[in-house]
C-alpha cells in the first residue's frame, strides 16, 4: 500500500505526498487517509534518516569581515560539511519551503527579530530539532527508524475511507 498510486496521476501524487510530508515536519502531525499516510510515512522516514546521519557534519572556517570604517577583522563561522550540505540540498529539493508565520498580536519588529537569519525554517527545524532528538533516541535504544506513528480513527463519512493521524514520535 505504501507504493500505491492513490488514484492520482504521477505528478499530482508526488505533489500530494511532498505537501503532506512538508506539513508533517512543520506541524508534527497530520490527519489523512490510511493509504496516503503509509506513503507519507515511507518518505518522511527516509528524509529523517538522511538528516540524522549527517546533522553533526560541520566545518569551522575563518572569514574576514569588513566592519564600520573599513576595519577588517577575522571571525570564525560554522559551515555545513560536505555530507550535511548534500543532505540539506536533497531534503530542500523534495520538501516545500514553508515559511514562519507571524503569531497573533506579535509586532512586526518582534517577528523580524525572531526569524532573523533563518531563510528556510522547515529545513532548520529538521536539522536542529528532529535530527538531534532522534539521534539521541538511536543511541539510547540502539535501533534506527520508527520515527512516525499511525493512529487509526473512524471511517470518513461520505466515501467510507479509513482516516488516520500520522505523527512524529
Amino acid at each position: 500500500m505504501a507504493n500505491s498510486k492513490l488514484g492520482l496521476p504521477t505528478k499530482e501524487r508526488i505533489a500530494l505526498i511532498r505537501n503532506q510530508v512538508s506539513h508533517l515536519f512543520w506541524y508534527g502531525k497530520i490527519e489523512t487517509t490510511k493509504a496516503r499516510a503509509k506513503s507519507v510515512q515511507s518518505k518522511a522516514e527516509k528524509l529523517l534518516t538522511l538528516a540524522i546521519n549527517s546533522y553533526d557534519d560541520t566545518v569551522t572556517v575563518t572569514k574576514m569581515i569588513k566592519g564600520a570604517g573599513d576595519v577588517k577583522s577575522d571571525r570564525e563561522v560554522i559551515n555545513d560539511g560536505p555530507k550535511k550540505l548534500a543532505a540539506r540540498r536533497a531534503i530542500m529539493s523534495y520538501l516545500y519551503d514553508l515559511q514562519e508565520q507571524r503569531k497573533e498580536k506579535e509586532s512586526k519588529a518582534l517577528f523580524k527579530s525572531r526569524t532573523e537569519g533563518i531563510n528556510h525554517p522547515l529545513i532548520e527545524k529538521i536539522f536542529n530539532v528532529y535530527a538531534p532528538k532522534y539521534a539521541e533516541r538511536i543511541k539510547e535504544i540502539g535501533i534506527g527508524g520508527g520515527y512516525t506513528r499511525i493512529i487509526n480513527l473512524d471511517k470518513r463519512r461520505g466515501d467510507n475511507a479509513e482516516r488516520v493521524i500520522i505523527e512524529l514520535i
